[in-house]
């Protein structure tokens, strides 16, 4: 081999070696990255799972996102750092009355604020709100047939399946206040079409 193929021959090795190099900082930055990442998502699960409780949901008041007898993992500790949002999906008693099941339904009106359902549209303080997640249509306002002002403690909240739901509608159910709601539903732990984490949308 002449000394110019011998060169080019060790500047190529040279080369590779330091590609290597980078290639392996890379690859052991993006697995730190994964690593950490994981360990906070088993933290966050482990504390759910000890603090938290499992509720199995009633009916399909909460389709498509959630049907009946899915076994929903609820976070109980949540709202102790923040206080419920907009599309939070909760879990709570109406009226705290403890001789019936949980109700899970998705947060609408926020305390303080005025709820209107006018021609199937929902108004927040005069406000269309505009949903990002898949509803059915309102076919009955229930007891909603003037506006509705939340107090500095309660939340109006629908199901996502609004024909087949017993909701803030109901008087049975009516506004929820903050010390009924016994979590946010987090997880859905039993194998089939929802299992797994219950994306939240404002």
């Amino acid at each position: 081999m002449g000394r110019r193929r011998k060169r080019r021959f060790f500047k190529k090795i040279r080369r590779r070696k330091f590609k290597f190099r980078i290639d392996l900082q890379k690859l052991t930055a993006i697995g730190i990255w994964i690593f950490k990442l994981g360990a906070a998502c088993l933290l966050a699960f482990v504390s759910v799972w000890y603090f938290g409780q499992q509720v199995s949901t009633v009916g399909d008041s909460m389709k498509p996102v959630l049907g009946n007898g899915d076994v929903v993992l609820v976070n109980r500790i949540i709202y102790n750092a923040t206080t419920p949002k907009r599309g939070d999906i909760i879990v709570f008693k109406p009226k705290g009355n403890e001789n019936v099941h949980y109700y899970t339904k998705r947060i609408i009106g926020l305390p303080g604020e005025t709820v209107e359902i006018v021609e199937n549209r929902i108004y927040i303080d005069g406000e269309k709100l505009e949903e990002a997640y898949e509803t059915t249509d309102i076919d009955d306002v229930g007891i909603v047939k003037e506006k509705v002002k939340l107090s500095g403690d309660e939340y109006f909240v629908l199901g996502d399946n609004r024909i087949s739901s017993e909701d803030s509608r109901n008087a049975d159910v009516g506004n929820v206040k903050r010390e009924y709601i016994y979590g946010k539903a987090w997880f859905v732990i039993s194998f089939g079409e929802h299992f797994g984490w219950i994306k939240q949308k404002e």
